[in-house]
């Protein structure tokens, strides 16, 4: 048994639809998929649906953001089958909207050096229920400004922290979202530590009692930086996950469906987590 553990659609800032990203799945013989769209559980029932039409066991999910107010920086974390989602709609919708703002800014300076019409961003976030960097910089190669997506232009808009057209704000308190995770009955885990230097955060986490896991086989950790994950999760008992953070169109870096995964022994004990919240909440269970 094997699973994907983090993956995106076009409802975030993926390239593919839900059911693209299933029957892909299925190709490459996952037992377990979860979709983690950013600030968003709209895929679950649609792809409960699909899951069980093509034998894939969908794992509800979502990939919230957040922010690390001690050290000014982001932090993103996986949530797993919350039992009560609803209590996660109102910080979804916030964080939805900081982002909307964020890209309306970004678009207004990528004009004021690009004349490309004011739609033509638009263009690529149909079903998405955000707009974010990757869709402005399709619009540039649309129109002739650059010839990728990740590259010199892209890093001279939107690297950070001194990009020409980069806006960002602060996301919800990374200890306010944990508590909502847990208050919908959620399993918590922080995603890809090293990609946003979120360590030392993690280590304060895990004293706090407020991670349930860690996603170490991710591309931006290398087997040093694995280990040392590793190291610290079995010391306190918590799930190992891993996931291609997929992409498609919009990767930017060589990743697909299953390139990483979670083995059989986390994923039991991710869903005997799962059905402990699930009995609590008088829930259908997940089964291996």
């Amino acid at each position: 048994m094997i699973g994907d553990l983090h993956c995106h659609t076009t409802l975030s800032d993926g390239s593919l639809g839900i059911e693209e990203v299933i029957l892909q799945a299925k190709r490459m013989n996952l037992d377990f998929l979860a979709i983690t769209d950013h600030d968003t559980l709209s895929s679950s029932n649609r792809a409960q649906v699909l899951g069980e039409r093509y034998g894939v066991k969908i794992i509800p999910a979502v990939e919230l953001s957040a922010w690390d107010k001690k050290r000014n920086t982001k932090v993103h974390i996986l949530c797993y089958a919350p039992q009560k989602p609803d209590r996660l709609e109102g910080l979804c919708l916030k964080s939805c909207e900081i982002r909307k703002e964020c890209a309306k800014d970004m678009i207004e300076k990528v004009m004021e050096i690009y004349p490309i019409p004011s739609d033509a961003v638009r263009l690529y976030t149909k079903g998405s229920k955000s707009i974010y960097k990757q869709h402005i910089m399709r619009a540039l190669v649309n129109y002739g400004y650059a010839t990728e997506l990740y590259g010199e232009i892209n890093n001279e808009l939107f690297g950070y922290p001194n990009g020409k057209c980069l806006v960002t704000r602060e996301y919800p308190d990374v200890n306010f979202v944990l508590d909502l995770i847990h208050s919908a009955k959620g399993v918590a885990v922080m995603a890809h530590p090293f990609l946003y230097d979120n360590i030392d955060l993690l280590k304060e986490l895990i004293e706090a009692g407020k991670i349930d896991g860690i996603e170490v086989n991710h591309y931006s950790s290398n087997e040093e930086q694995k280990s040392e994950l590793i190291k610290l999760a079995k010391a306190n008992d918590l799930i190992i996950t891993g996931g291609s953070d997929f992409h498609g169109l919009y990767n930017s870096t060589v990743t697909h469906i299953s390139s990483q995964t979670t083995d059989e022994e986390n994923l039991d004990k991710l869903c005997k987590m799962i059905n402990a919240n699930s009995q609590k909440a008088n829930k259908t269970l997940i089964k291996l």
